[in-house]
């Protein structure tokens, strides 16, 4: 599939992108954010502000600018990644508004004995929403209404924003242009993500504005790209078990020999997420269990 690697970030500056939506781009970037973490505005009266970002004083600033001196009656948290929800407890503090987000970060799955999450450092431990949205729960302001669609998979606690009556669907991490989501385990579920595509393909949306980069303009035909890109990762991984690899090193230096060295680590936990869904699936066998230093083979 095509990725949309085209993107203006427009460090500091609100970017209108539709009525009555903003976007504000964190000079965070790398391999991981792209260009940084996008935060919007909803609303011109009382607003709403999605994913306020890191702790990033000049992203604070230009967040405040843009508000304007407008009361803000709520912050909603698509998922608890570093990049996402820090600055959520700060915004609150000066606005008084409440924190919506599914719940506080969790793994998708309990750690097995003596496995270490790779992932801590890039997790908001310290997130703690004011009210835990339930799926399809419909949240009311002041000239606008944004429905919660829990779409697990990046994150478990991942969440979807969808502006009503506007065609406008806030993707945050789970779907992006520029690039796949990282699915990597215990954090994230390939399992998950995959039903978490189902789930946004049977809606209507016209357009995503994404947690990364520019928007999804054509939903529909790229959630098609995107599941069989994933089925296309999947057939390659039994491909090199049935050529003999044994192991996550091995696979991801074959089907990953293209992609930017830095991002091998990713590779590896994206690897890993497959093969812990093809084990539950029963068509591999991992000893002892799934895991990074596991040993694959057909089942």
């Amino acid at each position: 599939m095509e990725f949309d690697t085209k993107f203006e970030p427009h460090y500091g500056q609100a970017v209108p992108v539709a009525d009555g939506l903003l976007r504000l781009t964190v000079n965070n970037p790398g391999p991981f954010t792209f260009h940084g973490t996008n935060s919007y505005i909803i609303g011109t009266d009382t607003l709403a502000i999605v994913d306020p970002g890191p702790e990033d004083e000049a992203h604070y600033a230009a967040l405040l600018k843009a508000i304007a001196g407008r009361p803000v009656s709520h912050i909603f948290v698509s998922h608890t990644h570093r990049d996402h929800s820090p600055l959520a407890a700060r915004l609150k503090a000066d606005t008084g508004a409440l924190i919506m987000a599914e719940g506080p970060h969790r793994s998708a799955r309990p750690l097995r004995i003596g496995e270490i999450n790779p992932l801590d450092a890039s997790a908001d431990t310290d997130f703690a929403p004011d009210h835990a949205l339930a799926d399809d729960e419909l949240v009311r302001g002041d000239g606008w209404a944004v429905r919660a669609i829990h779409t697990p998979g990046h994150c478990a606690n991942h969440v979807a924003f969808a502006i009503e009556d506007t065609g406008i669907l806030l993707s945050a991490d789970h779907v992006m242009a520029w690039a796949t989501s990282i699915v990597a385990p215990p954090d994230g579920a390939m399992s998950d993500f995959m039903a978490s595509l189902d789930r946004l393909a049977t809606r209507d949306d016209a357009i995503y504005h994404t947690g990364h980069g520019g928007p999804v303009t054509n939903p529909r035909a790229f959630l098609r790209g995107l599941r069989t890109h994933r089925k296309m990762r999947e057939r390659a991984i039994l491909e090199r078990l049935k050529a003999g690899d044994r192991t996550i090193p091995d696979i991801v230096t074959a089907i990953y020999r293209d992609t930017d060295p830095r991002l091998h680590g990713a590779a590896a936990l994206s690897v890993l997420a497959h093969l812990e869904d093809l084990v539950a699936r029963g068509l591999v066998a991992a000893e002892p269990e799934p895991s990074i230093d596991a040993v694959y083979r057909l089942a």
